[in-house]
């Protein structure tokens, strides 16, 4: 069992306590966490931990990356830094510490486990040279990833158990051969080999390159995996480069869960799409006249918000709005809705409240858009003139703004009971000459140059 001494610097005592306990199951001598950088250069000193796990936030005046320039001038202890900050910024200074890795919150326990064994492991190169291949086969057996060594002409040093099973290849018959004639990765970014790996992390002297391929086993099987490669240096004032070490990481499980997750999404997309349909049939079954009018304005609401460049999942919310934007009208009596004669005032009241019952009806739903928010505001005009709230300008969602405009258009080209299809040019001419007044003019412009180009109504 590992019994190397790990200092933990974290000022989130909880996150402090759930790494403590990780490292103590894992056979690890875990030392009285501290959580400032302060603390982590005295008890560097006064301790003198293997490993340091860093957070780069601390309490106190001192960071966790002045912590470990510090600890690295004075004493030189393996930091990894243990973050929830990624960004390009704080790396890029993180990086001038000569960090032994970095491990981005929340992490798997096989994670920090990989990460700490690899850090001890590079240490122990920089420090005893090459000299420890009987420590690095006992500390590297228990790791669930496979790890080989080169030297900088890319022969094989060491392959762990689990490399010798995922490469179907005896480690006694890979030591000393090139990486590339005993595992072989394709699909890896530019058609890199395992060997361009290695040359390129070592012409960038103290880098690291992460990757995903292909494996062809010599038994003939085809894993896709990780591969992560680091370089093996003895002195980083001289930066003097002995090799690479490389983690491959088996993906099977991975990819098979992913696949599963996305074929469960698909399954649920075409469930909500069912749904969705058979609410609009619903509707269209009271409401004979407009049949087809909300698969029409999901067709024309569609193609505006595509010519508006927006993004897929925002157009997938405005179709879907649409094609439920009139599902209050079953609130609506079937003799009201086909009246072949004007709406009394009294009449026009009550049909005016479909978008506040489509609301109601679709506001306990889980959709992954705003969806009864659009419907309850299809009706709204940015001049305050629409109902049910007199809304006015951005007080209106985007994706109303552009149903809205679509609803007109579509309704006005249409027949009614009351009245004949009034045509498109009428209802481009309603939209165009109110732009900016009723309607969104961005929505307006895109609308007509679709006609313009060729859009047509499916009756």
């Amino acid at each position: 069992m590992d019994r190397s001494r790990v200092l933990i610097v974290e000022d989130e005592p909880i996150v402090s306590m759930d790494i403590e306990r990780r490292l103590k199951f894992m056979g690890y001598e875990v030392l009285p966490p501290v959580a400032s950088g302060e603390d982590a250069v005295a008890q560097a000193h006064l301790r003198q931990p293997d490993i340091i796990l860093m957070d780069i936030m601390l309490a106190g005046d001192m960071d966790g990356i002045e912590a470990a320039s510090v600890i690295r001038d004075r004493k030189r202890v393996p930091v990894i830094y243990l973050t929830a900050y990624a960004d390009e910024e704080t790396l890029d200074r993180a990086q001038i510490t000569e960090p032994f890795g970095y491990i981005i919150k929340p992490f798997e326990d096989r994670e920090l486990k990989t990460c700490i064994h690899m850090a001890l492991y590079k240490h122990k190169m920089e420090e005893r040279l090459l000299e420890n291949e009987r420590w690095l086969s006992t500390t590297l057996r228990s790791i669930g990833d496979a790890v080989i060594s080169t030297d900088r002409s890319g022969k094989v040093r060491y392959m762990n158990p689990m490399a010798e099973k995922l490469l179907g290849y005896p480690s006694k018959e890979a030591i000393g051969r090139p990486l590339d004639h005993v595992a072989s990765v394709e699909a890896l970014q530019n058609g890199c080999s395992l060997g361009d790996i290695v040359g390129n992390v070592l012409a960038n002297g103290d880098g690291s390159r992460k990757e995903t391929g292909t494996l062809h086993s010599a038994e003939g099987r085809k894993v896709p995996v990780e591969v992560s490669a680091s370089t093996i240096s003895s002195n980083r004032g001289e930066n003097r480069l002995y090799g690479v070490v490389l983690v491959l990481r088996d993906m099977t499980e991975f990819v098979r869960a992913e696949n599963a997750l996305h074929q469960s999404v698909e399954d649920l997309r075409r469930t909500l799409e069912e749904t969705v349909g058979a609410l609009t049939l619903t509707t269209e079954k009271r409401d004979p006249y407009t049949a087809g009018h909300q698969q029409r304005v999901a067709l024309l609401a569609g193609a505006i918000a595509k010519a508006m460049n927006l993004g897929e999942e925002q157009v997938e919310g405005i179709r879907v709005a649409s094609l439920l934007h009139d599902i209050g009208k079953i609130y609506i009596p079937a003799e009201i809705l086909s009246k072949p004669t004007m709406l009394t005032q009294i009449e026009m009241g009550m049909m005016k409240t479909h978008s506040e019952v489509g609301h109601d009806i679709l506001k306990n739903v889980t959709f992954p858009w705003p969806v009864s928010d659009i419907v309850l505001q299809h009706h709204e005009r940015l001049d305050g003139s629409g109902y049910p709230y007199g809304l006015m300008g951005t007080n209106i969602l985007l994706e109303a703004r552009i149903i809205m405009v679509a609803d007109v258009v579509e309704a006005m080209s249409s027949h009614r009971p009351y009245r004949a299809a009034l045509g498109v040019e009428r209802a481009l001419d309603e939209i165009g000459g109110n732009k900016d007044t009723r309607y969104d003019a961005r929505v307006v412009d895109c609308c007509l140059e679709l006609f313009r180009s060729g859009f047509r109504f499916e009756h």
